[in-house]
């Protein structure tokens, strides 16, 4: 500001507050300061305010929150403690003046007990093979007019992102996804004390029925975190795979279309599909251990490609992307991958 001050002789105020990034009424606003300063000399200090002389000395201020903070009075709002003591031919001072004094004590707020919601423990689930960890959701196919949907159940294994098993029903209904769930243990011959069920927090998800048919089946259960979109991620994923296909209609004429449609998908899904977090192996492959060999090949046709037309590859053997050794729903923060141990797969 000094700066401006002197280069406003030489270049005009204006270039030189532009030249210092200053507002061009700086120098005349520190110019009228300073002959303010020279004339009038330092500012006086100003004197100390004194109190209300209507105010309530520290003996009637006291009086006043004991009353306010008394057993009786302690969850009466300041207006009916104002109004009954009036009643009562007792004036201790104005609603305001009590609120004043509340607040000044750090009182004036919400007195009562105050809902406390629980904690949710974030959900850790590990899983480095199949069956050992499922997830299942259900989303809505849009029916054949507006406000009409079908629900897809779908439940599928987080190693290897095999579909286990579906159904498509008019609504969200808690025996269909028992019946779903029993008929998909069963049909995949999974021991007891060996699965946990994750899923998210959904009334079907929380039923009495699902629960106790897990219990019976010896099956663990899990779920995401309230309003936590991502602690489901693997069967969100899917769904997205389902919807963002070019063949995925934007409605369903009829319950039947989306059941012949999501046979097709599924077929494909399982059997076809090259999924990227499993290192481009199918579903079906991962599932059921045929992915070794699908890999040698693979492995082998590169080798050949190399041997080939070194050149092309320059000089360096092409390798297949890695597979996952173990896949995780939010793995721990200490959680971590050596560099000469097999990749580990997470989500979230």
């Amino acid at each position: 500001m000094a700066a401006a001050l002197e280069l406003t002789p030489t270049l005009g105020a204006g270039a030189a507050c532009r030249a210092m990034g200053l507002w061009r009424g700086v120098p005349a606003r520190q110019k009228a300061h300073v002959h303010r300063r020279t004339v009038m000399g330092p500012p006086r200090p100003q004197a100390p305010r004194p109190g209300p002389p209507l105010a309530l000395d520290a003996n009637e201020r006291q009086t006043v929150l004991d009353t306010l903070n008394s057993e009786r009075f302690a969850d009466t709002a300041p207006a009916a403690v104002h109004a009954t003591l009036l009643g009562e031919g007792i004036y201790l001072g104005s609603v305001r003046t009590m609120y004043r004094l509340l607040a000044a004590n750090g009182a004036s707020r919400e007195r009562r007990n105050q809902l406390t919601h629980p904690v949710y423990t974030k959900p850790e689930l590990l899983a480095t093979a199949p069956n050992q960890v499922w997830s299942w959701d259900i989303t809505k196919l849009k029916g054949p007019a507006k406000w009409t949907c079908f629900h897809l159940y779908v439940i599928l294994d987080i190693f290897s992102r095999f579909v286990l098993g579906w159904l498509i029903a008019p609504r969200e209904c808690s025996e269909l996804a028992q019946q779903l769930i029993a008929d998909t243990v069963s049909r995949h011959n999974v021991q007891p004390g060996m699965l946990t069920l994750h899923a998210d927090r959904g009334a079907a998800m929380r039923s009495k029925t699902v629960a106790s048919l897990l219990v019976d089946l010896d099956v663990a259960k899990s779920h995401s975190r309230p309003h936590v979109s991502d602690d489901n991620p693997f069967s969100e994923s899917q769904f997205k795979t389902m919807k963002y296909r070019p063949a995925f209609p934007q409605r369903f004429g009829c319950i039947e279309d989306a059941r012949a449609h999501c046979q097709t998908f599924f077929a494909w899904y399982n059997d076809q599909h090259c999924h990227s977090g499993i290192g481009h192996m199918t579903p079906h492959s991962v599932h059921y251990g045929l992915a070794a060999d699908m890999r040698l090949t693979r492995q082998d046709t590169l080798d050949g490609a190399f041997l080939a037309n070194p050149n092309r590859f320059k000089n360096k053997r092409p390798q297949l992307p890695p597979m996952p050794s173990a896949v995780w729903i939010n793995p721990p923060p200490e959680e971590k991958t050596p560099t000469s141990e097999p990749v580990t797969c997470t989500l979230n």
